[in-house]
């Protein structure tokens, strides 16, 4: 296991530069999920971690090793692709053992190493097999397979799972995480998905546009979003947002957001007259009492079974409520719809920047006007 540093680091191709100056400490046995939107530079950031991308400036180290000019064969990592990456004409021991072949390690530790690792990844039936008799969930397991008898200091994660079916997603996220609380190696793992980022990760960094957005554990990145961008991209469904204008209405603050009034949480921090857009979760924003909270009339209702989520119309903008509650909604019908005003997110239209919520998450992320 290893702690890996990066530093200043940007990457450019001629002029245009797609990573501009990340910095970023991972501790020793940590699981990072590097998430966000394609084309953000999460992959680019993983490949010069592993070797496979020349860094343009800045510093990446893995333990107290600085690894800029290592090759990936030195640097003590193993990586896991997207699409398994495995030799077809091999089975799966051998695919499993090739690193160690090349290496001379002796047959007997080989096939110890083997054993071990398809022992902890139920791939012990399979290991005459070759790839195309194995389903993709199972390729995935060798590939992993593959990483771990290197017993490598840090493990490299390239979106595995978007090659598999939604099934075989939910069943591999769970056995990566089990994975990792077996060996307590160092793992970065990148994903567009932020299901797999928010159940898998100890800490998750949202990029964009090649910089670092926000920094956190899971669910303190999704209760406290430090600005709009991160707010509308953790969660599903996204996050309602509402712009309005601050008045003043029998004595407190309220926001007229085209035709409806809503109530501000009582740390709003905002004055007359002031736009802000208001964020609320469809979790927090729950179907009341009539004359309660703020009208919408219903336009979708979709069961999913635990839960029912309510599409709606609230005054020129659509909202989206969710209830655990089994109560009868057809479209075209009158709700109120409560929100939970703790759960209230409150941010500035030309910045993104969160205005309200703990204080120590709104300097930390970087900011664009």
């Amino acid at each position: 296991m290893a702690s890996v540093t990066i530093n200043n680091v940007r990457k450019s191709y001629g002029k245009f530069e797609v990573l501009h100056g990340i910095d970023l400490s991972i501790a020793n046995g940590e699981f990072v999920v590097l998430l966000g939107p394609s084309g953000c530079g999460k992959s680019t950031l993983l490949r010069m971690v592993a070797g496979l991308e020349p860094i343009t400036s800045g510093q990446v180290s893995i333990g107290n090793v600085l690894v800029n000019d290592l090759h990936p064969k030195d640097r003590d990592i193993a990586m896991v692709f997207q699409n398994y990456a495995l030799y077809a004409h091999l089975s799966v021991f051998d695919n499993m053992a090739f690193s160690m072949q090349l290496k001379k390690v002796p047959k007997a530790e080989i096939r110890r190493k083997v054993e071990w690792a398809a022992s902890i990844l139920n791939l012990t039936p399979y290991l005459d097999r070759q790839p195309k008799q194995l389903s993709g969930g199972q390729r995935q397991r060798v590939a992993m397979g593959r990483a771990i008898v290197r017993d490598p200091a840090v493990f490299l994660f390239d979106e595995p799972l978007s090659n598999l079916d939604a099934k075989l997603r939910v069943q591999m996220r769970t056995e990566i995480k089990e994975l990792h609380h077996k060996l307590a190696t160092t793992t970065i793992y990148v994903t567009h998905d932020q299901i797999e980022a928010m159940t898998m990760a100890d800490t998750i960094v949202v990029l964009r546009d090649g910089d670092i957005e926000q920094i956190g554990k899971p669910l303190e990145i999704y209760d406290h979003p430090a600005n709009l961008f991160v707010a509308e991209f953790i969660g599903s469904p996204a996050m309602n947002v509402l712009t309005g204008e601050v008045a003043a209405e029998a004595g407190r603050p309220v926001l007229r957001a085209n035709g409806v009034t809503l109530p501000l949480p009582s740390d709003a921090n905002v004055s007359a007259g002031q736009i802000v857009k208001y964020g609320i979760r469809p979790e927090h924003l729950r179907p009341g009492a009539a004359g309660t909270g703020f009208p919408a009339k219903v336009s979708v209702v979709e069961p999913t079974g635990p839960e029912i989520h309510i599409y709606a119309e609230a005054g020129a903008q659509e909202v989206c409520s969710i209830t655990q509650d089994r109560i009868e909604l057809s479209p075209g019908d009158e709700i109120s719809l409560v929100p939970a005003l703790d759960r209230v997110r409150l941010f500035e239209p030309a910045t993104g920047r969160v205005i309200n919520g703990p204080a120590e998450v709104r300097p930390r992320p970087l900011m664009r006007a």
